[in-house]
């Protein structure tokens, strides 16, 4: 199956399972729902609650990360995204859900809204649905960009409260439902809970045993003084990758400083013909700065490969990066180099000065043995920002040409903006961006 098929697929079946649900409850309206204004917002309260609960489901059930699965939405980084805008619906339908149903109880008077927000006796269901939003609010506030950028490791522990924001929310909704069929309501909740329950075991036991794999440090390199270049070779089963995927990786050597069993993204910077593995790393963190110096012979568990960045085939390609972006296009660089297969390719790499041009003299090397294979240096200090002109000089046709960037999101957004004013398609240019938070 062709993939952009395959990810259109995916993605009606997740609009299906959003849908449904809501398509449940329109059937079982009555008039009395729409009799008057309180009655309406009675009705989106109860349809705010089971809208928040999917997505609450779905946010959970996308948290797998099975090696291939997340190429069906395009990518892990796609993958991540779809996850974060449903936890974030999630908590916004499920705020307004007591507050719309408290509107409603206000049309008979304010003590009627006050009991429906908190009833009297210590009613368990009503206490199960603010202990679910309470919860949600300690481990999804963090993702919103209004409280800055968290700290990597403590968000993905907090997030563990997950867990039991789901069953708080399920227990809540399973007490007062009344607005789903039964026992529709039953079969609906708990076939998405299932799929939830699926990805958390998957993440939490499975993917220790399936998807890691054994690797020792071989060898180290250092292209710039910020980066490193890690070679690992296996002890156990190839990691089998294309061109500009990344990986997992998570190392144990005891002398580092910062980062010990943690496990962190890293795009992979070796050809998959080549028999180690390779990583080019910069020293953006404590974690990265660390492995700048990890011991020869240490312990990696890698667990990849994620990312649909490249196609199998090589065609007429644009390549914009900048920075440790380079990455990708080192990778598919190398293969490319290591096929002798057909392309016809124009890599444009932005970059401050010369000293953090990296692998400059590997991608001319490139240049000087390959006709197909284009080289091109900006610099920003000395051509300001990137822009149409540029672009227009080093590759006239661009916008005939499949685009591939990435690099920092402002360079990402520059790069598209330019990329569009200049005729190209935007179903021809693809991105790679590690935000993972």
């Amino acid at each position: 199956m062709h993939p952009a098929t395959a990810k259109a697929l995916t993605h009606t079946a997740l609009w299906v399972l959003l849908v449904l649900p809501l398509f449940l409850a329109l059937l079982q309206a009555r008039g009395s729902d729409f009799a008057d204004t309180a009655a309406v917002l009675n009705w989106l309260g109860r349809l705010t609650g089971i809208a928040g609960l999917t997505c609450l489901l779905l946010a959970a059930a996308l948290i797998i990360r099975v090696p291939g699965f997340d190429r069906l939405f395009g990518g892990l980084i796609s993958l991540w995204k779809i996850h974060h805008r449903l936890g974030a619906a999630s908590l916004l339908l499920l705020l307004a859900h007591p507050l719309l149903l408290a509107f409603a109880a206000a049309d008979v008077s304010l003590a009627a809204a006050v009991d429906t927000l908190f009833p009297p006796g210590g009613s368990l269901p009503a206490w199960f649905g603010w202990g679910a939003l309470i919860v949600m609010m300690v481990f999804l506030a963090p993702s919103f960009a209004f409280f800055g950028q968290p700290e990597y490791q403590r968000w993905k522990w907090v997030h563990r409260l997950s867990g039991a924001a789901l069953l708080l929310a399920l227990a809540h909704t399973l007490m007062v439902g009344r607005t789903l069929p039964p026992p529709t309501d039953v079969l609906l909740w708990l076939g998405l809970t299932a799929l939830a329950i699926a990805a958390l075991a998957y993440r939490l036991v499975f993917s220790r045993h399936l998807g890691r794999r054994r690797y020792r440090v071989a060898g180290l390199a250092h292209p710039a003084n910020n980066v490193v270049e890690l070679s690992l070779a296996r002890e156990d089963r190839p990691l089998r990758y294309r061109a500009g995927q990344f990986v997992y990786l998570t190392p144990y050597d005891e002398n580092l400083a910062a980062g010990y069993a943690e496990e962190h993204p890293y795009t992979l910077s070796s050809s998959p013909t080549e028999k180690e593995l390779r990583l080019a790393i910069k020293d953006l963190g404590d974690s990265s700065r660390a492995l700048q110096n990890v011991t020869p012979g240490s312990l990696m568990r890698v667990e990849g490969p994620y990312g649909d960045f490249f196609p199998e085939r090589f065609g007429r390609e644009l390549w914009i990066a900048g920075g440790i972006g380079i990455t990708p296009f080192l990778a598919r660089a190398r293969h490319l180099a290591a096929t002798g297969a057909t392309a016809d390719i124009v890599l444009v790499f932005c970059v401050q000065d010369e000293p953090r041009a990296l692998y400059r003299e590997e991608f001319e090397a490139l240049a000087r043995a390959s006709e197909s294979f284009a080289f091109v240096l900006h610099f920003f200090y000395r051509e300001g920002t990137l822009n149409t002109a540029f672009l227009q000089r080093h590759c006239p046709d661009f916008a005939e040409r499949d685009a591939y960037i990435c690099g920092p999101l402002p360079l990402i957004a520059l790069a598209k903006r330019l990329l569009l004013s200049g005729g190209s398609r935007s179903e021809r240019i693809f991105t790679e961006e590690f935000v993972l938070l």
